[in-house]
């Protein structure tokens, strides 16, 4: 999935740019739409039904109807909740506002915005619609360990699998009690050559007895203490070909592929060099 935001001033024009972004990805895959809102909506027009189910204390409510359509509430989901739900049935989401995250943007007007920003245009007409739809599709996708599991259940081979084995890396704040804290990591790749590792990597593990598919995703960028860096997904006829090749897979990602980590305390940082 493909994850880049609209940022600007409320007057800014972010929703016409939304739109016209929607309109162009839609055209090449189901998209998603993420805003950030100051209040909570009034969702409820047709009925009160789903605000009484809140209100007696459901954490999430959907409302669907027998055409398809629907809509829900909830509370306590941050924008990366929301995107992890998203990504494992969607291959573009649009967020609009969002200044201050990591996401990419499209920035409009001259606001402060954290970076990265991939363009940054005085109104919504300055900017090249189908330029930045390229843009997105050019950044690096976004996975969760549930898309990757989605995507190998969609696989061919399928039917002849009786297991799917995972493993998920994160972010650790302490190894024991008495250490200093990390905060976040940072990850870069020497770029074309780590893509070419892991697709090599993958095609070894999936030309085994037994595998029948296989996912290997490692974020960059900053990662904070708690989040996920690094997933491996095998789908396989059986749980010990599975179990195997899963921990072959992390073993030879941490070993074959070449990244650099920035580690970032509350005392210090440095980096570290990993695979070969």
């Amino acid at each position: 999935m493909q994850v880049v935001s609209v940022v600007g001033a409320s007057d800014s024009g972010k929703t016409t740019v939304v739109e016209a972004l929607t309109e162009r990805l839609a055209d090449r895959g189901r998209v998603g739409t993420v805003k950030h809102l100051t209040h909570a909506p009034d969702v409820d027009t047709d009925g009160k039904d789903t605000a009484r189910h809140r209100a007696a204390g459901a954490s999430e409510t959907y409302g669907l109807v027998d055409d398809g359509d629907w809509f829900a509430t909830g509370a306590d989901a941050t924008l990366a909740d929301v995107l992890d739900r998203l990504a494992p049935r969607h291959d573009y989401v649009v967020v609009e506002g969002y200044s201050d995250s990591r996401l990419p943007k499209f920035a409009l007007g001259d606001r402060d915005v954290a970076d990265p920003v991939l363009e940054r245009a005085r109104s919504p007409d300055a900017l090249d619609v189908d330029a930045a739809v390229d843009a997105v599709d050019a950044l690096e996708p976004y996975h969760t360990l549930g898309s990757l599991v989605a995507d190998v259940k969609s696989s061919p081979r399928a039917d002849r699998a009786g297991a799917i084995a995972t493993f998920t890396g994160r972010v650790r704040a302490k190894d024991d009690a008495d250490d200093v804290e990390t905060t976040h990591l940072e990850f870069e790749k020497y770029d074309g050559v780590a893509d070419q590792r892991l697709a090599a990597i993958r095609e070894d593990i999936e030309a085994r007895d037994g595998v029948l598919d296989v996912r290997l995703h490692h974020r960059t960028g900053v990662v904070d203490a708690g989040e996920d860096i690094v997933f491996v997904v095998v789908l396989a006829g059986h749980r010990r070909e599975a179990f195997r090749a899963v921990e072959d897979g992390i073993d030879r990602l941490k070993d074959e592929v070449p990244l650099f980590k920035k580690e970032v305390t509350v005392d210090d940082a440095f980096w570290r060099h990993e695979g070969p």
